[in-house]
């Protein structure tokens, strides 16, 4: 297979790397000065590790293991108190790395105890799933969980490298592959139309983790990530569009207890987006029906059961895109036309949870021309501004919002 480099132009710039047998490679991707190492893994990944170990102890390293529980029980504080603590123990200095090895749980926690163990120590992820190599384990967005919610205590902490061998996905469960697959058909439809196209070509080879096609979608998609987090590494205005379906998404793993898998909810999410993008007059009602296909193809789910309004509406409340008391959402007009919104009437988003739940007699379209959303705008610019183009929603003044405000 083909090594790709695919630059992350933050600072410092790093590297996220796509080819197989990386693992042999590791140590030449360990920042210098580093003396020791701290392989923080899911004991469900753990086949490698012992060959990883030697390896990396015969090229000097002193290498130190913490097993961390699977999913997102990993992301607790008593598991990040349990890395602080063997940190401690092992003596770990600021020169020294972490290595993340898992899914994208691991590699948040990986990222957060990185963040928090001396201010910032340095930090390797190695993901094994196809939702932390295209997602989790770049841009540097770290994190644990709380009762309150999901990633509400975190860090925005740069790895030193990320290394993505598609042959570690022949061993993932194919429901986890598939979960994964949301966050390849996001980036595609936020800015890269052509993985969509790729995944038309073949929605179940796409699905075959020695093949062709995943490689490709794994490489075009974290080209998606690099180029926004380069652009907005500190989510300030354009890396917003990231959450397009996270916010409905994380609701609904808040509202299951984190039962559900990310890429599941998220998958769930875009539909949901996508239905209050159509019912805000936005967005085509084919591009909809693109989502529930194009999701549904590749064994997703695209709808959520109903009753349970009264719990995600306060789950949605607190999102991280949230700015005091103004409610953001990030919706589509077209294919790689992402816009974030603000405040959007609950009426709207009730109506398109009702569409989502299959409710008996929910239209799948909008009833009416759209919504005026509240003062003092319609639709939020682009993001970056279209420099001299206004945006306008329907029975609203023509409004961009500015970029600092995103």
């Amino acid at each position: 297979m083909k090594e790709s480099r695919i630059e992350v132009a933050v600072d410092p710039p790093y590297e996220v790397v796509v080819g197989s047998e990386l693992l042999a490679e590791l140590g030449v991707f360990i920042p210098s000065g580093t003396q020791r190492l701290m392989i923080l893994f899911d004991p469900a990944v753990a086949g490698p590790v012992p060959a990883l170990v030697d390896s990396l102890r015969k090229d000097g390293f002193e290498v130190h293991l913490l097993a961390i529980p699977s999913g997102e029980e990993a992301k607790s504080v008593g598991v990040a108190a349990a890395a602080w603590q063997r940190l401690g123990e092992a003596a770990f200095t600021r020169t020294d790395t972490i290595v993340a090895l898992g899914g994208g749980s691991v590699t948040d926690l990986g990222g957060f105890v990185a963040a928090t163990w001396l201010r910032g120590v340095r930090v390797v992820h190695i993901p094994t799933t196809l939702l932390a190599m295209v997602d989790a384990a770049i841009g540097g967005k770290a994190g644990i969980n709380i009762e309150e919610g999901k990633n509400l205590v975190g860090a925005l902490h740069q790895p030193s490298a990320v290394l993505c061998d598609p042959l570690m996905l022949e061993t993932l469960p194919l429901p986890e592959l598939i979960s994964g697959m949301a966050e390849v058909i996001k980036a595609g439809l936020i800015a890269d139309g052509g993985i969509l196209d790729v995944v038309w070509s073949g929605p179940q080879e796409t699905l075959q983790a020695s093949g062709p096609l995943l490689t490709e979608l794994i490489r075009r998609a974290v080209a998606v990530k690099a180029e926004v987090v380069a652009e907005d590494p500190a989510e300030y205005g354009r890396r917003a569009v990231l959450n397009y379906g996270h916010t409905f998404g994380h609701a609904i793993e808040q509202v299951e207890h984190f039962q559900w898998r990310h890429g599941d909810a998220v998958s769930v999410g875009m539909v949901f987006a996508a239905e209050v993008s159509v019912r805000a007059g936005l967005m085509d009602p084919s591009l909809l029906g693109l989502h529930r296909e194009l999701l549904s193809a590749v064994g997703l789910p695209i709808s959520y059961r109903g009753g349970r309004w009264d719990q995600l509406w306060p789950a949605m409340r607190r999102d991280k895109k949230n700015q005091g008391h103004t409610r953001r959402m990030v919706l589509l007009e077209d294919v790689a036309k992402p816009v974030v919104v603000r405040d959007i009437p609950e009426e709207l988003l009730r109506e398109a949870y009702q569409a989502v739940s299959a409710v008996p007699d929910a239209s799948p379209y909008p009833t009416r021309v759209g919504y005026a959303l509240e003062s003092p705008y319609g639709l939020a610019s682009y993001i970056p501004p279209v420099p001299g183009r206004e945006a306008s929603f329907p029975g609203s003044e023509e409004f961009v919002q500015p970029q600092e405000d995103l």
